[in-house]
């Protein structure tokens, strides 16, 4: 196997996580700002990132093992418009994302935990998509995909209870999906593979 490398430049460390984040500062540029929570091992990040240069990825990941490949695959791939770093996604966005300073948040098949006492720990909830709006800038747009049907409805039923803070949009697929991709994850690829249905939905918020 493969030496794991670490690349300063890619991962964002916790003594880097110190309130609210500039993120001018964290890409050296300005530009739109993507996030994606459960980067997995960074397939998403890097194939979007080559696909929309002008675009900065910023990916959150909580399980050590596979942040550690993101930060090797990213780095490997060079690409200077991408950071990744492990955080709690809900806590993340609490303390360190400011107001207004997101245009697009990608959420691709996260753990459903599909046992019911485990159902509060779904990242899809009603708290977390009231800080997600706060983070957005006016017409900031979040993506959504599901292989489970139960987690959908969830989804469904929470961004109904938003009203009219959003607008309901057609989901687009990933500039950097592959032929018959909707996103272009690790994930979709072993589903489709199982024949599973992708359940997606997509929303704006309100200008």
């Amino acid at each position: 196997m493969r030496k794991i490398n670490d690349y300063p430049d890619v991962s964002l460390t916790s003594e880097e996580l110190d309130g609210r984040l500039n993120f001018k500062d964290i890409f050296g540029r300005n530009g739109a700002v993507h996030l994606e929570i459960g980067s997995g091992k960074g397939t998403f990040l890097v194939h979007q990132a080559k696909a929309q240069p002008g675009v900065n990825f910023l990916g959150i990941e909580w399980a050590n093992k596979y942040y550690c490949h993101a930060v090797d695959r990213i780095g490997r791939w060079g690409l200077d418009n991408v950071r990744i770093t492990r955080a709690d996604a809900a806590q993340f966005l609490r303390e360190h994302v400011a107001d207004e300073s997101l245009d697009c948040l990608h959420l691709y098949f996260p753990d459903p935990w599909p046992k019911k006492r485990h159902h509060k720990r779904r990242f899809f909830n009603a708290k977390n998509m009231d800080e997600v709006l706060r983070c957005l800038v006016p017409g900031g747009r979040v993506n959504v995909a599901t292989d489970h049907a139960g987690y959908f409805s969830q989804m469904e039923e929470v961004t109904q209870g938003l009203g009219d803070r959003i607008e309901r949009v057609e989901f687009v697929r990933a500039a950097g999906a592959e032929d018959g991709e909707m996103v272009g994850t690790n994930y979709e690829r072993k589903y489709a593979e199982e024949g599973r249905q992708t359940f997606t939905l997509a929303f704006l918020k309100a200008e």
